[in-house]
C-alpha cells in the first residue's frame, strides 16, 4: 500500500488566553482588600507604575463611568499593545454557585490613659510673665515647653504608644510565674498553655506531653488541676461539660442535680425536659432555674482576652435614593487604587538604556503598567454597569424591603447589560453594596424563583425564607406553628411551596422543629414565672 503526502488548509476557531487577559479576568473576581494586596506587589514591582496622591478636596465617587475614569486613572488613554480588555465578556468560566452560642462573648476594652501636661509657667517674673504671653501670641499653649511641632516623617509615631493587647497565652502564663517556684511543674506548664486554643480548651493528648517531656503522667494530672484553677474559670478544659463542671465549681454549684444536668448536655440541646427531669431527679421548677443557670456560663472563656477586633467590610458600590425617588450608584472611592504610568521615567530611564536586555525590560514594564492601568478601568466600569442593573432590577426590594426580593439570576443580569454570564459571576464575587436597607453582597440580589399558587408572579425564594421567619418569631406560645402550618398560611399568600421546602429553609435559618421550639417556649414561660 502506497502513501502520498500532500498538503491541506484548515480553518478555525479558538479563544486563546493572553496574559493580559487572564491578568484581566483575574482583577474582575478579586474583592477590594486582594485588589489592594495586588496592586502594592505591582507597585513594588514595576518601577514604571507609581501612586497617584488622592485629592484632598475631591469628593467621593461619580457614578458615570467616564467621571470614573477621568478621576481615577489620569493616564488611561494610553493604548496597550494586544488584545482590549473587552474580551473579558467572552471569556468562559466558572458560574456563582450556589449550634448557636448560648452567650454573646464580648471582648476586654483595653485602652491606655495618656500622661496630663503641666502647662503652668515655671517662673513667676515678670519676664516670665512676658514670655509666655509672646509664646501664647505666636503658637498657643501648643509651643510652651514642648519642641516645634513635626510634620511628615518626622513626626512620632502614635502606633508605638498603643498598648499591646494581652493575649489569653500572655494572661495565663503571668498566673503560671505566680503559682510555681519548681521548674519541672513551669515547664510543663507551659507547655499546656501552648496546647490551650484561643478559646482556652485544652488540644492534646497529656500521655504524650508527658512522654515528650520526660515527665510522670501523674505529675502533668496534678499540674493540669491546679492550672484549671487560673482565671478565667473554665480555661484548661477538655470539653464542654468540663469547662461548664470547672465554673460551677467555682461557684459552689455543682451538687448531683447539677452534675447530672451537665452530664445529659444531649438532652438539654433537644430541650427534652421530661428525660431530663428524670435523670436529675427535681422538679419542674428546679429544673428550669438549673437550665437558666446553666445558659448563664460561659462555654468559651478563653475568648475574653486577645480576640482580634473584626475587619468592617468596605462596600464596593455606594447606592443612595435621590428626591425623584430613583437611585443613585457609583462606585466607593475608597476600594479603587489610584495608579498611573510614569511616561517621563520611561523616557528618562530608556536614554541610557543600551543593551538589549535592558530595552526589553523597560517595554516589558511599560506594557504591563499600561495593561494595568486598563483592567483597572474596565474593572471599575464593569462592576458599576452589573451594580446599576441589579439596582434596576432589585427596585422594590430598596424601596418596600426584602418581600419584594424579584428572583433574579446571571443570565438575566448579562443579557440585559450585554456582557457574558461568567463576566456577571466573576463581578458579582466578593463584591459588596451599601444601600438604604443594609449592607449586602451583590450574590444577595440573585435568588431562585418559587412558583405563585394562582396566576401571580413567582416569589423570591429569599423572600419566602423571611416570611416563614417572621410566621415563626411572631407566633404564640399556645400555638407553635407547624411546617404543614406554615404551608398553609404561605399558600393562602399566594406562595406554592412544598413542606419539605418549608423545612429545608428554617434548617437552614437555624430555626428549631416545632416540638422543640414548644419545649423552648415552655422553659422561658417557668423561668420567668
Amino acid at each position: 500500500m502506497a502513501f502520498t503526502a500532500k498538503l491541506e488548509l484548515r480553518q478555525s476557531h479558538s479563544l486563546v488566553m493572553t496574559p493580559q487577559l487572564q491578568q484581566a479576568i483575574k482583577l474582575l473576581q478579586l474583592s477590594n482588600m486582594e485588589l489592594t494586596a495586588f496592586v502594592e506587589a505591582e507597585l513594588e514591582r514595576n518601577p514604571l507604575l507609581e501612586r497617584e496622591e488622592a485629592d484632598d478636596t475631591g469628593g467621593a465617587g461619580q457614578g458615570d463611568a467616564a467621571e470614573v475614569e477621568a478621576r481615577l486613572f489620569a493616564d488611561a488613554k494610553q493604548e496597550a499593545n494586544g488584545q482590549a480588555a473587552d474580551a473579558v465578556d467572552a471569556a468562559e468560566g466558572d458560574t456563582a454557585g450556589d449550634d448557636g452560642e448560648w452567650l454573646d462573648l464580648q471582648a476586654d476594652d483595653r485602652g491606655g490613659q495618656a500622661d496630663d501636661l503641666d502647662t503652668e509657667p515655671q517662673d513667676a517674673s515678670p519676664e516670665g510673665d512676658s514670655f509666655a504671653t509672646g509664646a501664647l501670641k505666636e503658637g498657643g499653649w501648643a509651643s510652651l515647653g514642648q519642641g516645634p511641632r513635626l510634620d511628615g516623617d518626622d513626626a512620632p509615631n502614635l502606633e508605638a504608644y498603643v498598648a499591646e493587647v494581652r493575649t489569653l497565652k500572655d494572661h495565663l502564663a503571668d498566673q503560671l510565674a505566680l503559682v510555681f517556684a519548681d521548674p519541672a511543674r513551669r515547664l510543663i506548664g507551659h507547655h499546656l498553655i501552648d496546647m490551650t486554643d484561643e478559646a482556652g480548651y485544652l488540644q492534646g493528648d497529656l500521655a504524650a506531653l508527658g512522654e515528650l517531656l520526660g515527665a510522670p503522667l501523674d505529675l502533668v494530672e496534678e499540674t493540669l488541676t491546679v492550672m484549671q484553677g487560673f482565671d478565667p474559670c473554665g480555661v484548661f478544659a477538655r470539653d464542654l461539660r468540663e469547662c461548664l463542671t470547672l465554673q460551677l465549681k467555682e461557684q459552689d454549684r455543682c451538687d448531683p442535680a447539677m452534675a447530672a444536668l451537665i452530664e445529659h448536655l444531649d438532652l438539654l440541646a433537644t430541650h427534652d425536659l421530661a428525660a431530663l427531669k428524670r435523670a436529675c431527679r427535681v422538679s419542674d421548677e428546679d429544673l428550669c432555674d438549673m437550665i437558666q443557670e446553666v445558659k448563664r456560663l460561659n462555654p468559651k472563656p478563653g475568648l475574653k482576652y486577645g480576640s482580634s477586633p473584626s475587619q468592617p467590610i468596605v462596600p464596593d458600590v455606594l447606592v443612595r435614593p435621590l428626591p425623584d425617588a430613583s437611585w443613585h450608584v457609583e462606585l466607593n472611592s475608597e476600594t479603587l487604587p489610584r495608579v498611573l504610568v510614569n511616561q517621563a521615567y520611561y523616557a528618562c530611564v530608556c536614554k541610557s538604556a543600551t543593551s538589549k536586555h535592558d530595552k526589553s525590560y523597560l517595554v516589558d514594564c511599560l506594557q504591563t503598567a499600561n495593561w494595568l492601568v486598563k483592567s483597572l478601568d474596565q474593572r471599575a466600569r464593569t462592576i458599576l454597569k452589573v451594580a446599576q442593573e441589579i439596582v434596576r432590577q432589585q427596585d422594590a426590594f430598596l424601596t418596600y424591603g426584602v418581600r419584594h426580593l424579584r428572583p433574579l439570576n446571571l443570565r438575566t443580569v448579562a443579557d440585559a447589560i450585554s456582557m457574558h454570564e461568567s463576566t456577571v459571576s466573576r463581578v458579582t464575587a466578593n463584591k459588596y453594596m451599601a444601600t438604604n436597607r443594609g449592607l449586602f453582597e451583590l450574590k444577595y440580589f440573585f435568588t431562585s424563583a418559587i412558583a405563585a399558587a394562582g396566576e401571580g408572579d413567582a416569589h423570591s425564594s429569599e423572600a419566602v425564607r423571611h416570611r416563614i421567619k417572621e410566621m415563626i418569631e411572631a407566633e404564640p406560645a399556645s400555638e407553635v406553628l407547624s411546617d404543614d402550618k406554615i404551608v398553609e398560611r404561605l399558600k393562602l399568600d399566594g406562595v406554592d411551596i412544598a413542606r419539605r421546602t418549608v423545612a429545608k429553609y428554617r434548617e437552614a435559618l437555624r430555626i428549631p422543629s416545632s416540638v422543640q421550639r414548644r419545649r423552648q417556649k415552655r422553659i422561658a414561660a417557668g423561668a420567668s414565672a
